[in-house]
């Protein structure tokens, strides 16, 4: 309908031709007119008292009210009754009878139009007051933009059936009422029992409890074992009391701030941040799973995780099938608005790699950000306009109106079971009191809270209607209010009574059980890591042998020819083989290996090619899948870091036995992800106590190819690790590059890993390793220098990653057995112990410098120095690029004096023997900081 224009194509010869057309070939004519003209044909075979049916004048009217109800549908939404404190903005033109060429002394006429919604031939004024019904009371709905007209019939169906209006029976209307007082009460008796502490209350927005124990009712009957929740601070600990189930008394020892254990060496966090999990019983007696997010006060960052801890779930406990599970993100006005990560997220759902089968979206629109006013918040209209880009509905709802916003979740929850997309509600209400509840609001927004003073709370309008209605008489709402304030006080009684309370979720339960907490002797423990030379080269040959039958691109063919020969031949393999079998050696033993991030596939560097594109189709083959046992997954990504990287941290939170990796394109593209690297991966085992084993591969190297193709910021990583959070390495060797991959997955316990990988090392011959480095040992911490002699060495060069190739290639052209180059694999945890024997073996060095590319300030360097107060074998001098505000240069001729100053500083003789006086204007010039 939204095709037609029926006031500017509405005259009698056009509507002529259209009809002649239209009792030739129903076909032939557009959609909204064949209802029309069926309407037509139905009202005049039924003899219904028709004025003036053949005169072009009516004619011309019944498209007027076509033009109508299209119009409600379309935009009765900007006239709805959403806003329970304050008016709505005005909207031009609006829904008068003149706006659509009719006028009152229509409204007794007979139109054939009312066929469209149902009602048959009726009166003007009977469909004038369907439509006002349907869509213009405190719900507004937002669908006729979707293209699939399938989805639109689906929702006019359903709301003009029923003209919007719940239809609830006595019993479930006691619930709801029972749920918005569990929500309004327990609000007051924090705010009484605990003055002055941050709770970031619902008060205002109390509807949606029993609207989210209506989603799970609704969803329980449709299939839906399992939902994963993610949402901000405002109106958690209601969340997590009344629909989690987590005890009062636990709430109040958080309050009382019981949960402190001196013992511990974890930070912990807020209370208002903190996730939980638990099983609840739905109505029809099935089981439910209700999971909880952690998240920081980095609004919507939790959103991605949601979406990747659920799709893991279906990939690994569903099988596939993700009728069984759905994520709920619950977002605030200001921040879904806001927020980039939003559009991030939506823009995965229906992307293979990253389709959870649609979320339920659920706003909790307070008409304020902080002190922000919503004008001033945003220029759309509606905070949820978002959703639009990717077509997926939106329903707003008046706060105030329990009934409608149960009615609506309901809807949506069938709506995702069916069509398997996003949905979202932008319940409209208000925020009782300023940010937090020490906050003074009226600062900002004077008018709007002197209205929110006088008005009644979610729970007094309901219990008003239900009374109203004979539902409930006062008798039972005194009972249930004193029922529910006792019970609050014996738990308040019993917390205060007890020392501490013990966490009620264990860290590791559930997909994590049989994993533990690594302590620092964990580290020190070699893991082996080995494959077998028979199972290795088995490996080898299945992920080279290209299929019969199939035509690829000639370079994939020599490629993979060269492949074959390190295999059956050289038995020395470059990077991308290294990697290649670590998957497929893991592959074999069961685990699932997942990779995702720009461009994977191929390889930015187009090195990998774990995905082959045939050469005259679109058709893709896969070598890894020829490994059978765990599931091998790769997704080339969309445009993002926030959101892939926040997805792929929740797909390795829900499986800790999947080796799950993200891969930048460069590697100081993670820089849009920093959010996820800070608030999740580097301190959630801190905050929340959640392990993770995720992979970050991040493109590291100085090559000459400017700002932003260099540095992967090493230097961000190593201030952010303490207390072993994090594993980082700069592995030099594909071997090495193997084993650590195997190790992640090896041990009792996860850490997240962040590999700076290398791009010019892919295809450097001397970045190759033997059958029996793979065959033979494990992960190489530190690397020794096998080239020196130990008892002539005066200078240690100690590196990590590429520019140990460019020490190396010196290192063996001058023939400087007195200087020896140590590469430090992992950077973090250091291994002291291992750097200090090494430094002890060189009994007659003098000089142990550090030597990397990165400029002073950045790389390794700043943590190394940092730690070398304390630690004596990381005392070490420097040579590098001079300190700088940018990561490295963007000249090719100046990145190569600079990389050739380096080198030479670094095999100055330890007498400190002058550099030529080139070098040195070469230094002075290109300011590169140096050792003495």
């Amino acid at each position: 309908m939204d095709s037609l224009n029926y006031i500017n194509n509405g005259n009698a010869a056009f509507i002529d031709s259209l009809y002649e057309a239209y009792k030739q070939d129903p076909q032939s004519v557009d959609f909204g007119w064949q209802k029309f003209f069926e309407g037509f044909d139905f009202g005049r075979g039924a003899q219904a008292p028709i004025v003036s049916a053949e005169t072009p004048d009516h004619f011309l009217k019944e498209i007027n009210v076509l033009n109508m109800i299209d119009g409600y549908r379309g935009r009765g939404h900007l006239f709805a009754k959403t806003n329970p404190v304050r008016d709505r903005r005005q909207y031009f033109p609006g829904k008068e009878l003149e706006t659509f060429g009719l006028a009152k002394s229509d409204l007794d006429t007979v139109f054939n139009a009312g066929v469209e919604v149902g009602m048959g031939p009726s009166k003007l004024r009977d469909i004038l007051q369907m439509l006002e019904e349907t869509y213009c009371g405190t719900i507004g709905t937002e669908y006729h933009y979707i293209r699939n007209p399938i989805k639109v019939k689906w929702f006019q169906d359903r709301m003009e059936s029923q003209r919007n209006k719940p239809s609830f029976s006595a019993e479930e209307k006691k619930l709801m009422l029972r749920k918005v007082s569990e929500a309004v009460i327990f609000e007051n008796f924090l705010g009484t029992k605990f003055l002055g502490q941050k709770r970031f209350s619902l008060e205002g927005a109390e509807a949606l409890i029993p609207a989210m124990d209506s989603v799970i009712q609704k969803g329980a009957t449709l299939g839906i074992e399992e939902f994963t929740i993610g949402m901000a601070h405002r109106g958690r600990l209601n969340v997590l009391a009344n629909i989690m189930k987590k005890t009062y008394k636990e709430i109040f020892s958080e309050f009382e701030g019981k949960n402190y254990d001196e013992d511990s060496t974890a930070g912990g966090d807020v209370k208002y941040h903190l996730g939980f999990s638990t099983d609840v019983e739905a109505e029809n007696g099935k089981k439910v799973h209700l999971s909880l997010c952690p998240n920081p006060s980095h609004l919507e960052a939790v959103d991605p995780v949601v979406e990747g801890l659920t799709r893991s779930k279906i990939d690994f406990k569903y099988n596939g099938d993700h009728t069984k599970i759905a994520p709920i993100l619950i977002h605030g006005d200001a921040s879904v608005a806001g927020q980039g990560i939003v559009y991030e997220v939506l823009q995965m759902e229906k992307l293979d790699g990253y389709r959870t089968g649609g979320t339920i979206h659920l706003v909790i629109n307070n008409q304020i950000g902080f002190t922000t006013n919503f004008i001033d918040a945003r220029s759309s209209t509606y905070c949820t306009d978002v959703a639009k880009t990717v077509l997926s509905p939106v329903f707003h709802v008046n706060g105030d109106d329990v009934e409608a916003l149960a009615y609506v979740i309901n809807m949506a929850m069938e709506y995702r079971q069916v069509f398997h997309d996003d949905v979202f509600i932008d319940i409209l209400c208000y925020r009782r009191y300023g940010h937090n509840e020490a906050d003074e609001p009226k600062f900002t927004q004077p008018i709007l809270y002197k209205a929110i003073e006088s008005h009644p709370n979610p729970r007094e309008v309901y219990l008003s209607k239900l009374m109203a209605e004979g539902v409930i008489n006062d008798a039972e709402v005194k009972e249930m209010e004193k029922d529910f304030r006792s019970l609050l006080q014996e738990e308040l009684n019993e917390s205060k009574a007890e020392d501490k309370f013990t966490e009620s979720i264990p860290m590791f339960a559930g997909a994590w059980n049989g994993l533990h907490l690594a302590t620092d002797a964990d580290f020190n423990v070699p893991v082996n890591t080995a494959v077998s030379k028979e199972e290795l080269l088995t490996i080898g040959k299945k992920i080279t042998d290209l299929p019969k039958g199939k035509q690829f691109f000639k370079k994939i063919e020599k490629l993979f020819e060269e492949r074959s020969k390190m295999v059956n031949t050289t038995q020395t393999f470059d990077w991308a083989m290294g990697e290649l079998m670590a998957y497929g050696s893991l592959l074999k033993d069961g685990h699932p290996v997942r990779l995702s991030g720009e461009d994977v596939k191929r390889g930015t560097f187009s090195h990998r090619h774990a995905v082959l594109t045939l050469a005259d189709s679109e058709d893709e083959y896969t070598p890894l899948d020829t490994i059978g046992g765990g599931k091998f997954s790769i997704y080339n990504s969309l445009l993002s870091e926030y959101g892939v990287l926040g997805f792929e941290y929740g797909y390795a939170l829900a499986n800790p036995n999947a080796l799950t990796i993200w891969e930048a394109q460069f590697g100081d593209f993670f820089n849009g992800a920093q959010t996820i690297v800070d608030q999740y991966i580097v301190s959630a085992e801190t905050k929340w106590q959640r392990g993770n084993g995720l992979v970050m591969l991040l493109p590291h190297g100085y090559e000459g190819q400017g700002p932003e193709h260099s540095s992967a910021r090493i230097e961000r990583f190593m201030e952010l690790c303490a207390e072993n959070n994090i594993q980082v390495a700069n592995c030099t060797t594909p071997a090495n590059f193997f084993h650590i991959l195997r190790r992640q997955l090896a041990r009792d316990f996860r850490k997240p890993l962040i590999i700076f990988t290398p791009k010019s090392l892919l295809r450097n011959p001397k970045c190759v390793s033997p059958l029996a480095d793979f065959t033979d040992g494990t992960f190489k911490e530190v690397i020794d220098d096998t080239y020196a002699d130990a008892k002539k060495v005066k200078r240690v060069l100690f590196c990590s990653g590429k520019v140990y190739y460019d020490l190396l290639e010196k290192q063996q052209v001058d023939e400087r057995k007195d200087i020896a180059i140590v590469r430090l694999e992992q950077l973090y945890p250091t291994p002291v112990q291992q750097l200090a024997k090494i430094r002890a073996k060189y009994t007659k060095a003098t000089d142990f410098i550090w030597v990397q590319e990165e400029p002073e300030n950045m790389g390794a360097w700043p943590y190394l120095y940092r730690k070398s107060r304390t630690e004596e074998a990381l005392k070490f001098d420097i040579i590098s690029r001079n300190e700088s505000s940018s990561t490295a240069t963007g000249f090719a001729k100046q990145h190569a004096a600079q990389q050739l100053y380096i080198i030479s500083k670094a095999f100055e003789s330890p007498a400190g023997k002058k550099l030529k006086d080139t070098v040195k204007k070469t230094a002075e010039k290109m300011a590169v900081a140096g050792a003495d």
